[in-house]
């Protein structure tokens, strides 16, 4: 394919200006179809997971962001400060910082403002941290930017600059004026560029508060938890569209795990479906609603009085050190017989493989790791472990820690068979259950009577 669409074209008429640009960049355009092209239709087979992909489109020179790749044979670091580009020749750089070591690729791109940026590939060591006591958890919003709080029971909130709604009036000016323009003028491509220089401003300004946010984060705190937030959910919502999309959740997230990456930190995420908002983090209560124009509400099981985001962060710090923990702890799924490490073994009355999932037939293991009690409960179908549950008693407070079916057996009603397990062994001790894990969440939706459990 690459010899047919570079090599032999360049020797037809039609396509003679491919010999205009470096050959570097052709192969990597191909190489780059050829990847999108295999990850369509991985998608369209299952292969891939994750959501559709959707099928690849060709550039166009209209295009606001345009761009390029070049190995290192296609460029060179010359004396001086200037950058060799193939077929283009030496270029003036104005450097942002020294390279730290020796770049494999460059990726030349032209914003839609004009302004031409070169991106290296350059391979860097990890520089840790001195370890910390303190974890963090954080719950994202709009009119703060970020709630945390922290195991040494302080609180920070986060200011949102909100930079697209200070911009606001400006950028309808300016789409104005570019709307009076005839189209395909030099007037028109005047004003469509100055449009896009009040983006690229906005653009910036929040990316550099994110990155000094997101290592003040990581600088402080060993663990940090966050919410797997459904951004592509809410941004449908016309009415919160352009405020989320101003919030930048979603890179302010890939920024805090790429620095815990670099320094040595961690970055969990906890479920989407944890009921943060409206579970009280000092009781357990779980209440039936919680609409947004809520923002402070008194629990009525113990009458303390939260700050929904401050609550929803206290929740999201205690699930994911309950999550945490059981990860760093004993193994997720051990392996049937010889116990390892600080976990104890399973007994013959308590590890029965079964083919159907019921009570007679379900898999509880008992194991004590750093005092604390733990439970886990396994379905079995043809001798293959088809789903699990774990929880953890800790002073009469069951933190669930750990849900999963597999895809094999989804749709067949083991996520409820596990939490109907979960919840009778609750009744029969006696427990408060918190924070709840989505199986167990919808299962006491659906069965009321459950719902004594949750205090």
């Amino acid at each position: 394919m690459q010899r047919r669409v570079i090599t032999d074209a360049k020797r037809t008429e039609p396509r003679a200006w491919l010999s205009e640009v470096a050959s570097v960049a052709l192969v990597q355009s191909v190489q780059d179809a050829h990847r999108a092209y295999r990850n369509f239709f991985d998608s369209l087979s299952g292969k891939r997971r994750g959501r559709r992909v959707g099928r690849p489109r060709f550039k166009s020179r209209k295009d606001g962001r345009q761009s390029f790749r070049l190995t290192r044979n296609g460029f060179r670091l010359r004396p001086g400060g200037r950058l060799f580009l193939a077929k283009i020749g030496d270029v003036a750089v104005r450097w942002s910082r020294d390279l730290p070591g020796e770049p494999s690729s460059a990726t030349i791109i032209r914003e839609p403002d004009g302004r031409y940026y070169a991106s290296f590939v350059v391979e860097i060591a990890p520089t840790p941290l001195p370890p910390v006591e303190r974890e963090a958890g954080v719950d994202l919003g709009i009119t703060r930017l970020a709630t945390i709080a922290c195991t040494a029971g302080t609180r920070r909130d986060v200011v949102n600059p909100q930079y697209l709604a200070r911009a606001h009036r400006k950028l309808v000016r300016t789409r104005r004026a570019l709307a009076r323009k005839a189209r395909d003028s030099n007037n028109r491509a005047k004003a469509r560029r100055t449009v896009a220089v009040q983006h690229g401003k906005v653009a910036r300004a929040r990316r550099d508060f994110h990155h000094k946010q997101a290592l003040r984060l990581v600088r402080d705190n060993q663990a940090v938890y966050v919410e797997n937030l459904d951004i592509a959910g809410m941004v449908r919502n016309r009415r919160l569209a352009r405020a989320v999309h101003d919030a930048g959740w979603g890179g302010f997230v890939q920024l805090l795990k790429r620095k815990a990456e670099r320094h040595g930190r961690t970055v969990h995420v906890v479920s989407r479906w944890l009921p943060s908002s409206k579970t009280c983090s000092a009781c357990g209560h779980r209440m039936e609603s919680m609409p947004l124009k809520i923002r402070q509400w008194t629990c009525p099981g113990c009458l303390s009085v939260h700050d929904r985001d401050h609550n929803a962060a206290l929740n999201i710090l205690a699930a994911g050190r309950a999550e945490r923990s059981n990860a760093c702890g004993a193994q997720v799924r051990p392996p049937l017989g010889v116990a390892q490490g600080v976990e104890t073994g399973s007994t013959p009355d308590t590890a029965q493989p079964c083919g159907n999932p019921h009570p007679s037939g379900r898999r509880a293991r008992q194991m004590v790791t750093n005092n604390e009690a733990e439970s886990r409960y396994e379905v079995h179908v043809d001798g293959k472990l088809a789903g699990f549950l774990e929880y953890r008693d800790v002073a009469g407070v069951l933190a669930l820690v750990h849900t999963e079916v597999d895809e094999a057996y989804a749709g067949q009603g083991f996520g409820a068979q596990l939490a109907k397990y979960a919840l009778d062994d609750v009744l029969a001790r006696d427990v408060k259950i918190s924070p709840l894990c989505p199986f167990v969440a919808k299962y006491i939706d659906k069965h009321p009577e459950y719902r004594v459990t949750v205090r």
